[in-house]
């Protein structure tokens, strides 16, 4: 790797294979040097010539150390102090290997023997009979390797357009469009809101007028109009607001709706390249659809209410100044458009902060989901202060953000303060002038006042509202990006070939593969492979050798970097996802099953399944015996990724998913890892019965165990992203080459 030991893995190590993830989980179990070692299938997802070295490494340092395995390869254990059996939760027999081998018509002994012909190695060491390649070959690619990489690099890196704030907004009324009469209600709301606002101040010079000049009754009937007047306004502000903020919250939770739905569709659209950036993690994701979305609906809902409010009582100022005199109208316009400056400069300035603090926040987020989804991990390795360390990091990263925030902000208020008083200072002053050369009358100087003082004070809220302004914009601009983002591979896309009567012909032409986010590492180097209707293949190798890749590339997941992979003859990039993917069944070494009933989980993506197909596909998956021992049956709730189920059983239900979907092609990758050898012996039959069923269909099989792909078609060996070795069983043992060469350094006769 280019980073070497600074690679980072991704979430939940996608980075890596499963035989890669278990080594080094290996490695840090070894590096703590503990008392006891808990090994729980702790090499099932690795090829034979890795478990052999991993093993040894194990028996090395198992000395002086209690040792607990538990294991469905029986080669891992029969160097074991002690061996127990158990069936149902009920211990069957116990013993040292040795003597366990002599039980007469022992459980233990007839499972070791059945294993002891169903191992296959992948043991990739040089031999003569690997084709290498040429250092002419090599150099030629290389160069065609540094040319396709910088093409993929560019064509995947993502480039997010700058908004301007007024863009923003704009657009974000575009998309209230739908709500427009609603919006066009609160609108008025905040009009009258405003103009009520600034009769207030034409009220309160009224008042003080008539307390200055009129005497005893005519000021008393004056007084009590105008607090009549006072109290019919206040009615109307209540109704007002009361409109104005029903219709305002009304439109940002419809606009909020809108922007959560679209951005999951959006997301769901993107190409599996996409996801693989750490700034695209499900943690980074989750924060913005919840934080980003509310951020966005305080622009669009109440907080535009406001600010219409505030707008409407400016302009209203603003009028009846220039009504009195067009210098004080002047002076009014002036100062609020000196606010609305230093606000949209301290947006502007706010506006970055505002993007690392989301940055480092969705860090945080993703951090702490990963931490709570490994808590067994992380209780295990005792390291709960080193977790709250890092996690303080963040909180600590985000504080010193939010200081250099709060210190702009309180430069800003500083500047509204002092300038709100050189405004009415000035203010006076031109009054004081205006009044002394008989341009304005005395009992007009108040409401001069009013208006004025009741106009920078409505500016200022926008300046107290301005933080959550720029979070405001930020948060709507990342969801524009995401919207206006055009995938690579676009999930969602109508377009392309159907594919209709595909019979499973399947075909690589030179294909070369780099991984868009390690551009270093080449992964299938001119892969070539052909696929005949109704054959069942197999593919092995060692971990890491691109196996996984190509079931990948088959499901469109990603494009080849070079070359064409071919589907009956059609190049699969001219083909609709949809139709592409649904010809194909899938079950991975790790299944992906959601928290639903395990009734939900086998119909996942079906629509009007019967209750009888569910137990059919459960019956022949050899799951529904257990499911039927559950309180609740095909009800049961299986918790997130499974965690309720162990990894046999979710691997069962994961099959019992496809083989109800009744594919054309079936991909298995490691799909009997976690089994023991009864659970796999009856998949392996329910497999071969589908293929009965149709025979046309095709498979393609990933995996070390010997069992497993003894009677495909065809064995495809498979290493550094190269087929190096084909055949069936029979034809590569006569042949005597690498597959040959790996039953004899590994098998136990």
């Amino acid at each position: 790797m280019t980073h070497k030991y600074e690679t980072l893995v991704g979430e939940r190590g996608i980075q890596l294979s499963g035989g890669e993830k278990q080594r080094i989980a290996l490695a840090r179990a070894l590096i703590k040097q503990p008392n006891v070692l808990l090994l729980d299938e702790a090499t099932s997802a690795l090829d034979n010539a890795n478990e052999r070295i991993v093993q040894e490494a194990l028996d090395r340092n198992r000395k002086d150390r209690t040792t607990i395995i538990i294991a469905h390869r029986l080669n891992t254990i029969k160097n074991a102090d002690y061996i127990y059996v158990l069936e149902n939760g009920v211990l069957i027999e116990e013993g040292t290997h040795e003597n366990l081998m002599v039980v007469p018509e022992g459980r233990y002994q007839a499972m070791f023997k059945r294993q002891e012909i169903e191992r296959i190695s992948d043991n990739m060491d040089d031999t003569p009979y690997m084709q290498k390649v040429t250092e002419e070959e090599n150099l030629a690619y290389e160069y065609s390797h540094r040319l396709s990489m910088s093409e993929m690099v560019a064509e995947h890196k993502a480039v997010e357009k700058p908004f301007s704030q007024i863009s923003v907004f704009l657009r974000l009324l575009t998309m209230n469009r739908p709500e427009w009469i609603i919006i066009l209600i609160g609108c008025i709301g905040c009009i009258f809101v405003g103009g009520s606002q600034s009769l207030f101040g034409f009220l309160l010079a009224r008042v003080i007028h008539a307390f200055k000049y009129y005497p005893g009754a005519k000021q008393r009937s004056h007084v009590l109009n105008a607090s009549l007047i006072f109290l019919l306004v206040g009615v109307f502000i209540l109704i007002a607001r009361l409109v104005q903020y029903t219709a305002f919250a009304i439109s940002g939770s419809k606009l909020t709706q809108r922007f959560r739905s679209q951005a999951f569709e959006c997301l769901l659209r993107q190409e599996v390249a996409y996801f693989d950036r750490i700034e695209h993690s499900s943690g980074v994701i989750s924060a913005h659809l919840s934080s980003g979305a509310i951020a966005v609906q305080e622009l669009a809902g109440t907080r535009s209410g406001v600010i219409c409010e505030i707008i409407a009582l400016m302009l209203f100022g603003i009028a009846l100044g220039s009504s009195l005199h067009w210098q004080i109208g002047l002076i009014i316009a002036a100062s609020l458009c000196t606010f609305l400056i230093i606000i949209y400069t301290k947006c502007r300035i706010v506006a970055p902060l505002n993007e690392q603090i989301d940055s480092i926040a969705g860090q945080s987020s993703m951090f702490a989901i990963e931490v709570v989804q490994n808590l067994r991990t992380v209780k295990h390795l005792l390291v709960e202060k080193e977790v709250l360390r890092k996690y303080t990091g963040f909180v600590k990263q985000i504080s010193i953000l939010f200081r250099k925030s709060l210190i702009i902000s309180t430069i800003e208020f500083s500047i509204y303060w002092a300038f709100d008083l050189y405004v009415l200072a000035f203010l006076y002053l031109c009054t004081f002038n205006l009044l002394k050369n008989h341009e304005i009358f005395a009992n007009n100087i108040m409401m001069v006042l009013s208006v004025a003082i009741f106009s920078t004070q409505a500016s200022k809220v926008i300046g107290f509202m301005s933080n959550r302004l720029a979070a405001s914009f930020s948060g709507a601009e990342y969801f524009f990006n995401i919207f206006d983002r055009k995938p690579y591979i676009d999930n969602g896309s109508t377009e392309g070939q159907l594919l209709v009567d595909f019979h499973g012909n399947i075909s690589f032409d030179q294909v070369k593969f780099i991984y868009p986010n390690r551009p270093t590492s080449i992964i299938l180097k001119g892969f070539q492979l052909n696929i005949r209707s109704g054959q069942t293949v197999a593919l092995v190798g060692l971990s890491g050798s691109g196996k996984s890749t190509i079931i990948q590339l088959l499901e469109r997941f990603y494009d080849a970097t070079k070359g064409n992979i071919f589907l009956d003859g059609i190049d699969i990039r001219q083909l609709n996802i949809h139709s592409l993917r649904s010809h194909f069944g899938l079950v991975t070494q790790e299944p992906v099953l959601f928290d639903l009933t395990i009734a939900e989980n086998i119909a996942y993506g079906l629509e009007h399944v019967q209750m009888d197909e569910i137990i059919s596909a459960a019956k022949r998956a050899n799951i529904h015996q257990f499911i039927e021992q559950l309180s609740e049956g095909y009800e049961t709730r299986i918790g997130e990724y499974g965690r309720f189920l162990s990894g046999g059983e979710k691997q069962r239900i994961a099959i019992a998913r496809i083989l109800i979907r009744r594919p054309k092609v079936f991909l298995f990758d490691e799909v009997t890892s976690a089994m023991d050898s009864y659970n796999e012996k009856i998949i392996q039959e329910a497999l071969e019965e589908a293929r009965i069923e149709d025979p046309s269909r095709t498979s393609i099989i990933i995996a070390h165990r010997l069992s497993t792909i003894r009677s495909c078609d065809v064995i495809y060996v498979v290493d550094e992203g190269r087929i190096i070795e084909s055949g069936t069983h029979t034809e590569l043992i006569e042949r005597d080459g690498a597959y040959s060469k790996m039953l004899r350094q590994n098998v136990v006769l």
